[in-house]
């Protein structure tokens, strides 16, 4: 397998294929401040002996405004470990969740800190693209992989990262597209947002405004707020004026504000549209409040097996989003430690891109494991779809699904469609 260069503006992405071994795995207890001050092993099997241990660390929501997200994410994780666990890596394997909250709080950075100093190889989230920047550049220099399974904000993409910034969650460039196309095709003229004013809703308003006018309808208007904020009867008045015919909340946990003051001023739920960012089944609204509403969640559904498997690490799960990108994000990781011999940070770097196109498709472990054993390239599709990174750490292929709001302010699964980068 041949070495070669790649890069993000002017950030060199090395990636150098070197032998795979595979044996066993030991799970470690999760536990916080452990492991050593500085990612295990990141000098790189070229300059330091082999790594043997892959500690990886999360920064996802226990609290904040995507609070909702977490728990689906940290058993995602939680199993991808277990499962590494059984497919016979020669790789221990650590785990250390730290909070994320939001970014009306500095619990990012702080728990960023932490996994710093426990040594952490790769670290999975934020959720939120606008908490991922507050503690990337502290990742970067840490030489530490980032590996988010939500962050959708186009501003990744060219971000000056070193290599060490990835997501198994597309760029809003194609949610925004799937958004504005759904609107116009529901019969919508003309549209309105009311947008959280940060990197993840202002691109999303971008790219679906696009999409929007592309497809021959109008957007009366943008209105924005900031995260925190509990009053949202101007933000309503002001979109309102504009008559339009639907009205995307690209907004967080604020919605359960933003919608009663909707209804309040007697717009219909028909004409309002979710995002990934608030489409959830826990709101505690009268009966029938969201009936027709719809909304897009970037990747397909998590089927009925891996459901059941999420399940059993945490059976008190209501909500799976973002599950099944945050369980490839390990195995990705684990995968990319195989493919480069050892299990530190330059050399999971080093070998994402390569894991992920341009070789023989697997989706289960360890048949993965086994053709790397065999010294063949892999192309791992995982449980959130085909993981195709480009040169940028960015997935050129997703599904977006579509969901509608029933009587009972659940949302259930209409369909999916594809969305590529290269469009």
């Amino acid at each position: 397998m041949q070495s070669f260069l790649r890069t993000k503006g002017n950030s060199p992405r090395r990636f150098a294929a070197l032998g795979a071994a595979t044996a066993g795995v030991l799970l470690l207890a999760a536990c916080a401040g452990g492991g050593t001050p500085a990612p295990s092993g990141s000098a790189g099997p070229d300059e330091a002996e082999v790594d043997t241990d892959l500690v990886i660390g999360t920064i996802l929501p226990q609290t904040g405004n995507l609070a909702f997200l977490g728990p689906p994410e940290f058993a995602a994780v939680d199993l991808a470990v277990a499962d590494l666990q059984e497919a016979g890596l020669d790789y221990e394997v650590s785990v250390n969740h730290q909070d994320s909250g939001d970014t009306t709080t500095d619990i990012a950075t702080q728990s960023t800190g932490v996994l710093v100093q426990a040594g952490a190889d790769v670290i999975i989230g934020a959720a939120s693209s606008g908490v991922s920047f507050t503690f990337i550049d502290q990742v970067i220099d840490a030489g530490i992989v980032q590996i988010s399974p939500a962050n959708t904000s186009p501003d990744f993409t060219d971000y000056e990262d070193d290599g060490f910034y990835w997501r198994t969650a597309p760029s809003d460039v194609i949610q925004g597209r799937v958004l504005g196309n759904l609107m116009v095709a529901n019969g919508a003229a003309s549209v309105g947002f009311i947008t959280i004013n940060d990197p993840y809703g202002t691109g999303l308003e971008a790219n679906a405004t696009a999409a929007v006018e592309a497809a021959g309808g109008t957007v009366t208007g943008s209105v924005l707020y900031n995260p925190g904020d509990t009053n949202f009867s101007s933000q309503v008045a002001e979109i309102l004026a504009g008559e339009p015919d639907v009205i995307g909340i690209l907004a967080f946990e604020e919605t359960a504000q933003i919608v009663p003051e909707l209804v309040t001023n007697g717009f219909p739920a028909s004409g309002m549209y979710f995002v990934d960012g608030n489409l959830s089944n826990g709101y505690n609204f009268p009966e029938g409040t969201l009936e027709g509403a719809f909304g897009t969640l970037p990747g397909n559904p998590a089927d009925d097996t891996f459901r059941e498997r999420l399940l059993e690490v945490d059976p008190a799960l209501e909500d799976f989003s973002y599950g099944p990108e945050s369980y490839d994000a390990v195995i990705m990781a684990g995968l990319a430690a195989v493919q480069g011999g050892s299990a530190d940070s330059v050399t999971i770097r080093d070998n994402l891109l390569e894991v992920s196109t341009n070789g023989t498709k697997c989706t289960v472990l360890a048949d993965c494991l086994e053709l790397l054993a065999n010294d063949e390239d892999i192309d791992y599709d995982g449980v959130s779809g085909p993981i195709e990174f480009d040169e940028n750490g960015d997935p050129t292929e997703a599904f977006i699904g579509i969901y509608q709001y029933g009587a009972d302010n659940q949302y259930t699964f209409v369909r999916s469609e594809a969305g590529s980068l290269t469009e």
